[in-house]
């Protein structure tokens, strides 16, 4: 049987959502629990690998397990009790045999929260700007990033993909309880493209330079020309959309 785990988790004690030697990830804690608790070596595949310090408010991950998990909600109840207090499995559903958490996905959404106050409940949470910024200009900027599907410039260096292309269809910034959050939806991204989008974007708030700057960067291919990689802290994953047949 395939399982559909639904989940978030703070990500400020982990080194990312991917397994990885001498670190302690998501996908290592959620696989120890699974196992312990069905008693089965249980591997799990997720939808994504968020970097070390970046939050997720919904993520996906999926699961094979040989038997027929009967009660969900003794299952959730369990489950929560053996994962560390950061991470909380929202819900389980079986899927179809083929479903897969990361290649099904078709959208994706972010956040990312920026605070202009020096605010101390916010560290860890949210980036804090102490520069005036301009979020207006920033947001005629973000315009931009609809016209183009190659987003090389933003991309870590050196990262292993077949295509840089991506299909943005949300990019803008709103005050939301006295902060700005940007929220970018796309069909996929690349590792560290949303904090690259910011932080050049920031760059533009800050009158550093105009607002077709952005369209030299994309357009250029090259990441030193973009702005720098804001903060892990402020980052969330707020969404996964799959096709509904998948399920």
């Amino acid at each position: 049987m395939r399982y559909l785990l639904e989940l978030s988790y703070n990500g400020t004690n982990f080194h990312g959502w991917q397994k990885q030697p001498n670190a302690i990830t998501v996908q290592e804690v959620i696989e120890e629990a699974l196992s312990t608790l069905l008693k089965e070596n249980i591997s799990v595949l997720g939808a994504g690998r968020t970097d070390t310090g970046v939050h997720a408010k919904y993520f996906c991950a999926h699961f094979d397990y040989s038997k027929t998990i009967k009660s969900k909600n003794d299952f959730l109840f369990k489950i929560n009790s053996f994962v560390k207090k950061e991470i909380f499995i929202m819900n389980i559903r079986e899927v179809q045999e083929n479903f897969h958490a990361r290649f099904d996905a078709i959208s994706r959404s972010y956040e990312y929260v920026i605070t202009t106050q020096k605010d101390p409940f916010s560290i860890g949470s949210a980036y804090f700007v102490k520069k005036d910024i301009d979020f207006a200009k920033m947001n005629l900027a973000a315009i931009s990033l609809f016209n183009y599907t190659n987003f090389k410039c933003f991309s870590k260096s050196n990262t292993d993909v077949k295509t840089y292309d991506c299909k943005i269809t949300n990019a803008q910034w709103l005050n939301e309880n006295g902060n700005w959050v940007f929220k970018i939806s796309a069909n996929r991204f690349l590792r560290n493209m949303v904090r690259a989008i910011v932080g050049t974007l920031i760059e533009i708030g800050e009158d550093k330079y105009k607002i077709d700057h952005i369209e030299n960067v994309i357009e250029s291919k090259n990441r030193e020309l973009a702005g720098y990689s804001v903060p892990a802290h402020g980052l969330y994953l707020t969404n996964i959309i799959y096709p509904d047949f998948k399920f």
